[in-house]
């Protein structure tokens, strides 16, 4: 038997202030028309979190209407400071109240009346019934509201997370001291600048919580002037402005009687329209909120425009297959603690008739000289090719890699939300391949686009060829030395047991654990009296930034050597063990759909964050080996970022330099500071350095000055004398920019697009981001483009020579291969004429190029 709870629960979320904590939390997200769905997002997280931690029987979502209130009438100034509504935000809005309607939340706005009287009004009531309820807001006013029934939750959100901090009773009298109502007391008197409340001329919230903890209330606060608790300038003040602290005091009181529904039953959460819920959700690209939300396996609304006439037919694969045929799988559908329910499922579409495919049907269609296939995602079907010998040359297309072409930005591709996005019309019905009738009209639009976007060289010549290089990468793997790292992992260990020794006896105690921020930040300014950075609520800061300042302190050196040690030994030393297959190499997974550059990752493991930068975790590299008879051949390109800076800018001086073989940081260094190149020094050619780098990614004087030690000031000028000196690079950085703001993205030297909606934000930060990724865009997409295309012509050209060397590895500007040793030299040979020739540009590229029976020797 299931007794019911005593209390009914009812969850208030103030719906304005949560989505604006949403807003300025989260990074601005859009779709792939360039809707901005960030708030959306975020709201959505929030509450998805609240349901989970107060599981109400109800739930009320209250709205300000944009109408004034009972509080403009009676003051004019009310909010009067307050900046309208950012056009991103206010967009999302009315999207956001649909969303909550088809998912089953009954909104509630009152004409005259703000969405705080709304949390007061409710509230009151579950008060009366003793039920209880929780106020979901991000403004402390409703604070106030704080009973033995009401408790209110905080919400913040940034970095994409979204926490609530519980304030019931207890929480108050341990924060403030107070009774919650008494918070109207204090507010009364210091006033509140976000909404224009004047109060108290001269009482801050310090002197009002001082003289509200004496006398309880407004009232009793000038019923006792004469005290000498009030000094003679506070009392004068208060004489002086009676009348505003009275005022503040109606203005800052949230109502419990606004003219709403307050009857028990009245916020049930109803059916809503959850296929409209899921379609929404699919169109604004934010589905994985589909799954928090329990939506998976509902099918969505579909487009009247786009639903088919006739049904599927659904047959056995024809034991000779022939002609054209589309690809693709069902997803996986899993349950509770990710239970498979319904395993993942190809199929194979020609006309209006479905094939299921099995595991062995699959694999001979890929290498079917017989029939030509479009695919939807075709890195594990290379893998499955590969895996069965052969090569999966059937494969002419990925639907896959056209969407990520057309919307980098996009944190998941699934067909489902494709052919509403792109409102696909389905050729046919089909309930057990739901998607299948969509394929053939989504792929040709894609198609389309990218035609359209000029974007079909990139397609054909690097992205779609290159998945299968990914795929024969993954497969091939890298070597390593098992034994190398295990007795690296010894060494690590021990190092970690000497400096913490060290570390111990500097700090006076072996109780000392430094692991923890708290204690760490307590000794070196507390007790020591360093010289602190920002303090955080859980203490002081002692994030790299604060320490590498004090690095010259002994303490600090050791702290910073046991991190760096604890961090190679269990992210790479431990994390590599993990992963190594069963023949001894890794299988790194290279992410083709990721970033929004163009840029390669991998995961599992992600070798593109490999240590060089210190000794010991460069000792890394020496682990990753040749098989017996090879040798790893490692081809580095040699700044190309600058390299196409240059060319882009038709800077001569940059042009130049390179053209001559000079080092181009200490010639920029020379032409600056209008001295002989011999005459630069180390110091100079670092901050000439810095500043190259910096341009390219939108470095200002500040994040300049901390890259080479000097004052904001000093940077600044420094920087002005760059850009006077390179006015060729200034000019383009700002055309690149004022192009973008018009057409909406920025482009490489291939065509890739990025699109940038934050440059025509109304929130400065945002727009700064905005400016700094037009600038950066250009040429780092460039060079993934550069790299991408010199893999695959590396990869072809191996082939094609019939040679035994296999391309293995990709880090950054890097390519490996894995060369017998007589091979070795015409690897060497092949690496540096397909990287070097695969652009011409007015600046010829340049690799290094190292042989080695490791990647540390090869590098």
């Amino acid at each position: 038997m299931q007794w019911r709870r005593l209390t009914m629960r009812l969850l208030v979320i103030d719906g304005n202030s949560i989505a604006n904590r949403a807003f300025y939390g989260i990074k601005l997200l859009t779709t792939k028309d360039g809707r901005y769905t960030n708030a959306i997002f975020g709201f959505l997280n929030i509450m998805n979190s609240l349901l989970r931690e107060c599981e109400p029987d109800e739930v009320a979502v209250a709205f300000d209407l944009k109408h004034p209130t009972f509080r403009h009438e009676m003051y004019d100034g009310y909010k009067g400071t307050r900046h309208a509504m950012p056009d991103e935000l206010a967009q999302q809005m009315p999207i956001l109240k649909e969303l909550l309607t088809d998912l089953g939340y009954r909104q509630v706005s009152a004409k005259g009346w703000e969405a705080d009287d709304i949390l007061g009004t409710l509230a009151a009531a579950c008060e009366a019934r003793r039920d209880d309820c929780f106020l979901a807001t991000g403004d402390r006013d409703s604070l106030q509201l704080v009973s033995e029934t009401t408790t209110v939750l905080l919400a913040t959100s940034a970095m994409g997370r979204s926490k609530t901090e519980t304030m019931d009773l207890d929480a108050i009298h341990e924060k403030y001291g107070i009774e919650p109502k008494q918070l109207i007391e204090v507010k009364s008197l210091m006033g509140d600048t976000s909404d224009n409340i004047p109060g108290v001329k001269g009482i801050g919230e310090k002197t009002a919580m001082t003289l509200v903890k004496n006398f309880g209330t407004l009232d009793s606060v000038y019923d006792h002037l004469d005290s000498p608790i009030i000094k003679p300038r506070q009392r004068e003040n208060l004489l002086a402005c009676r009348e505003d602290a009275y005022l503040s005091h109606t203005l800052g009181t949230i109502r419990t009687d606004a003219p709403i529904d307050t009857a028990e039953g009245a916020y049930k959460v109803t059916e809503g329209n959850k296929p409209a819920a899921v379609r929404l959700m699919q169109e604004l690209e934010i589905q994985t909120l589909i799954t928090r939300f329990g939506l998976d396996g509902i099918v969505p609304e579909l487009d009247p425009d786009t639903l088919p006439e006739v049904d599927a037919a659904i047959a056995s694969l024809p034991a000779e297959p022939s002609g054209h045929y589309l690809v693709a799988a069902r997803p996986a559908v899993l349950g509770k603690k990710s239970a498979v329910v319904q395993p993942e499922a190809w199929y194979a579409v020609q006309d209006t008739t479905v094939y299921p495919l099995s595991e062995e049907e699959l694999v001979s269609l890929l290498d079917d000289p017989k029939v030509t296939l479009d695919v939807f995602d075709s890195a594990p079907l290379y893998a499955r090719a590969m895996a069965a010998g052969s090569w999966g040359s059937s494969i002419v297309w990925d639907g896959k890699l056209a969407a990520y072409l057309l919307d980098a930005s996009a944190s998941h591709y699934l067909l489902t939300t494709l052919a509403t996005s792109y409102h696909a019309r389905s050729a046919f019905s089909c309930e057990e391949y739901p998607d299948a009738g969509f394929l053939a009209d989504l792929f040709a639009k894609m198609k389309a686009e990218i035609t359209e976007n000029g974007e079909d060289d990139l397609y054909n010549n690097i992205e779609f060829p290159l998945a299968q290089v990914l795929a024969d990468m993954t497969r091939t793997g890298i070597l390593v030395d098992r034994e190398g790292i295990e007795a690296f992992g010894v060494q690590l260990r021990q190092e970690l047991d000497q400096v913490l020794t060290r570390i111990e006896m500097e700090a006076g105690t072996s109780d000392f654990n430094p692991n923890s921020p708290k204690q760490l930040g307590t000794l070196l300014f507390d007790t020591m009296g360093l010289p602190h950075g920002k303090k955080t609520k859980n203490g002081w800061s002692t994030d790299a930034e604060t320490l590498e300042k004090l690095r010259d302190i002994p303490l600090v050196e050791d702290i910073l050597q046991y991190r760096a040690c604890q961090k190679l030994n269990s992210t790479y030393v431990e994390g590599l063990l993990k992963v190594i297959g069963e023949d001894g190499r890794i299988h790194t997974r290279f992410n083709q759909t990721e970033a929004r550059t163009g840029r390669l990752s991998s995961d599992n493991p992600n070798l593109q964050n490999i240590p060089i930068r210190t000794e010991m975790g460069s000792k890394l590299r020496a682990y990753f080996v040749a098989k017996p008879g090879c040798v790893l051949v490692d081809a580095d390109y040699s700044q190309i970022e600058l390299r196409i800076l240059a060319h882009v800018t038709g800077d001569a001086h940059m042009q130049e330099a390179f053209l001559s073989g000079a080092d181009i940081h200490r010639s920029t260094a020379a032409k600056i500071y209008n001295i002989r190149p011999e005459d630069v020094t180390p110091r100079l050619r670092s901050s000439a350095k810095a500043i190259n780098f910096g341009i390219m990614y939108g470095k200002g004087a500040y994040s300049l000055s901390k890259d080479i030690g000097v004052s904001v000031k000093e940077a600044e000028a420094f920087l002005q004398t760059y850009l006077a000196t390179f006015p060729n690079i200034d000019g383009y950085m700002e055309k690149t920019i004022a192009d973008a703001r018009q057409c909406g993205y920025v482009s490489t030297l291939f065509g890739r697009r990025r699109a940038l909606p934050e440059l025509n934000s109304n929130n400065h930060n945002i727009r700064a981001s905005g400016e700094r990724m037009a600038r950066n865009t250009p040429i780092q997409g460039t060079a993934a483009d550069v790299i991408k295309l010199a893999m695959v012509r590396v990869w072809r050209r191996l082939r094609n020579e019939k040679m035994e060397s296999r391309l293995i590895l990709t880090v950054h500007d890097e390519l490996i291969v894995e060369a017998p040793e007589a091979e070795a030299e015409k690897a060497a040979q092949i690496l540096r004429e397909e990287m070097e020739g695969c652009v011409h540009y007015a600046v010829p590229l340049s690799t290094d190029v190292h042989t080695g029976k490791n990647w540390l020797e090869a590098h």
